[in-house]
């Protein structure tokens, strides 16, 4: 943890999110008094979900994205406008596989510049993919990477993603899709489009404002292993 206090440049979190096409709110519905069907803006495709993996570290360091899309064979228009410098791959399923993490994570060694007399420290939840994952493992002992498995329910409270910057990727990426929907009246939002709504939605949201804030309230940098109480994990009623 030492690596923390003297450069908390080199502390990364990594996390995934899955955002749909129909993921998305309105602020506001006008309609006549006493009416009671009202219509919405809709979007095609419903249920379809790619999967994000975010990486970032307190100074405000993005990883460029990962994004995994629900299909067998990769279509350009796919990635049209993602975030500059993203990744991209392919799966039926939306889980993130042990190869696509693994993917993921020499994406990451190559934009973290790594040495001996520099390491990073990365934290991550205890999916099976991160934790049985032993291509990783051993590039982590290779490539001077220390992975920090959070430990069983305790991602609510220690996983900053989900704390400070989930929250308005997602809320960003919901205002493009209805702004879209409002300029395109007619037309559908399909998966061709997501790469452009997110890439709006992910500039908006990466900013170090809030990348510091979540390290900050789940205490990861700067440290205080104080920021918690007892009652923040009860414990569990199984026996």
């Amino acid at each position: 943890m030492d690596t923390i206090k003297h450069n908390p440049a080199r502390l990364y979190n990594c996390d995934k999110t899955g955002i749909t096409i129909a993921q998305h709110k309105h602020t506001k519905i006008l309609g006549l008094k006493g009416k009671r069907k009202i219509s919405s803006l809709q979007s095609a495709e419903r249920g379809s979900l790619v999967t994000v993996v975010n990486c970032l570290s307190p100074t405000g360091h993005f990883i460029s994205p990962l994004l995994v899309f629900p299909r067998k064979i990769m279509k350009q228009e796919l990635i049209n406008d993602t975030p500059p410098g993203s990744i991209h791959v392919c799966h039926p399923s939306w889980w993130i596989q042990s190869e696509i993490f693994s993917q993921w994570f020499l994406h990451f060694i190559k934009h973290t510049k790594l040495t001996k007399d520099d390491p990073v420290i990365l934290v991550l939840d205890g999916q099976y993919s991160h934790t049985g994952n032993l291509e990783v493992i051993i590039l982590a002992r290779e490539n001077h990477v220390d992975i920090i498995c959070l430990q069983p329910h305790s991602s609510h409270k220690m996983q900053l993603l989900d704390k400070a910057f989930m929250g308005p990727l997602k809320a960003f990426y919901c205002q493009e899709i209805e702004k879209w929907l409002r300029s395109h009246p007619g037309r559908v939002v399909t998966i061709y489009r997501i790469g452009e709504l997110f890439g709006n939605a992910y500039k908006r949201a990466a900013t170090g404002e809030i990348t510091a804030n979540g390290f900050r309230v789940t205490g990861l940098c700067p440290c205080d292993k104080n920021i918690f109480r007892p009652y923040d994990f009860p414990l569990s009623s199984e026996h």
